[in-house]
């Protein structure tokens, strides 16, 4: 969903794509370049994406009752640095991190959404959300490794690991300007083309061109949730439109959501655009979009594009791996679909079978009942604000700055257009 900035990164592009978000359900699984860590999801080489598919697919089994393999969640919480941040991936979560080692805001987000869920990691998750503020840019965003130029992707991950560790973000300012102000600058106005969608970033002149990758991140980001949002309590059919220049949080979620609305009404579906290749479904953003949608009360809307899923997302799942299944365990979830029975599918089953095998799975699977670690989670973000703020979004991958690679993977990069 967003965009990697690095060489590295571009050289991982396949894997992240895949991961993550991935539009082209037949891209061959690299071959891993290092062995596989114990506790890590997947089996694909983790060098880019595992902080990220190891932070989706811990937070996809809690929300459906499932209590992961303390392995698994170890794995996790080890690869942080002492400054509170995340890589994509260290091989030796030993020793002190290199300081050649590329932290990433994406990473980070993600691993305080899952950990913040589990429960018993409040200190990690408040020192991940410390680093988080500190790299925060003067228009409110946050790009995609600190000190990089906003995007709507990376800023709206970080809003909702914010609101995940029970934190308003409207209420994170650098320079008095909010994460809901920087999505505000990437905001296409209606009536235009791609009117009430995101941008990733303004282009080269300075222009704004919708991105449906961004535009599902942007809504979440904009309502303040993350990766596993449900659906919003009252229903409407979403129509672009509000005060130019002067958008609420509500108008920016509801002008995205109209325009992904749009872009799933004749195909059912979002489509992937990189530079070269056929245009093809875009598995990753469609399941992205699903949530989106729901999360912001256009359940009419989603339903279509989450019957494409159903029908056509399992082989792009069991190619992609462990943050594939999360996004459709989360698109299901947001839409009260049950994900043990997905046009055929068990993906909780499938998804706990890429990794160390849980400690317990409920069988009902349905994780609303409050938990020991959700207990303890909002306590903690009770303790923080008070304000009891909703847990956030996704992310998906990460486009490379300069090289023209248009859902992550951080892994989630690359630009697309609806």
């Amino acid at each position: 969903m967003n965009v990697r900035r690095s060489a590295a990164a571009l050289a991982a592009a396949t894997v992240v794509l895949g991961a993550a978000v991935p539009a082209v359900a037949a891209t061959p699984s690299p071959v891993p370049s290092t062995a596989k860590p114990a506790g890590l999801y997947g089996t694909s080489d983790p060098t880019y994406d595992g902080v990220w598919r190891q932070s989706l697919a811990l937070l996809a089994q809690h929300t459906v009752g499932v209590t992961p393999a303390d392995e698994a969640v170890a794995w996790l919480a080890g690869q942080q640095c002492a400054n509170g941040a995340f890589a994509a991936f260290r091989a030796d979560p030993a020793g002190p991190c290199d300081p050649k080692l590329m932290t990433d805001t994406n990473s980070t987000a993600a691993a305080v959404q899952a950990l913040t869920a589990l429960g018993g990691h409040r200190a990690a998750a408040d020192k991940a959300v410390g680093w988080l503020k500190s790299v925060q840019n003067a228009d409110g965003g946050w790009g995609y490794s600190a000190g990089g130029a906003s995007d709507a992707n990376s800023t709206s991950v970080v809003a909702g690991a914010l609101a995940a560790a029970g934190q308003q973000p409207a209420q994170v300012r650098k320079a008095g300007k909010s994460p809901l102000d920087a999505l505000g600058k990437l905001s296409l106005p209606c009536g235009g083309d791609g009117g009430g969608a995101f941008a990733y970033q303004p282009d080269k002149k300075g222009a704004l061109v919708a991105n449906a990758d961004a535009t599902a991140a942007g809504v979440l980001g904009a309502l303040g949730e993350g990766f596993a949002a449900t659906a919003a309590k009252t229903s409407a059919v979403p129509v672009c439109g509000g005060t130019p220049g002067a958008l609420t949080p509500a108008d920016l979620a509801r002008n995205g959501a109209a325009h992904l609305a749009a872009a799933v009404t004749a195909t059912g579906h979002l489509t992937s655009a990189l530079p070269g290749a056929e245009d093809q479904p875009d598995y990753g953003n469609t399941a992205d979009a699903v949530v989106a949608l729901a999360a912001q009360g256009a359940a009419e809307q989603a339903a279509k594009p989450l019957a494409w899923l159903r029908q056509n997302a399992a082989a792009w799942a069991k190619q992609s791996g462990p943050a594939a299944y999360a996004q459709l365990v989360f698109a299901a979830r947001a839409t009260g679909a049950d994900p043990r029975a997905f046009g055929g599918t068990d993906l909780v089953a499938q998804l706990n079978a890429t990794g160390p095998t849980p400690q317990a799975t409920s069988p009902a699977g349905d994780a609303r009942k409050k938990t020991e670690a959700d207990t303890e989670a909002d306590a903690d973000k009770k303790s923080d604000s008070g304000s009891g703020y909703s847990v956030w979004l996704i992310v998906g991958v990460f486009l490379v700055a300069g090289i023209g690679i248009g859902f992550l993977i951080s892994a989630r990069g690359r630009k697309r257009q609806p």
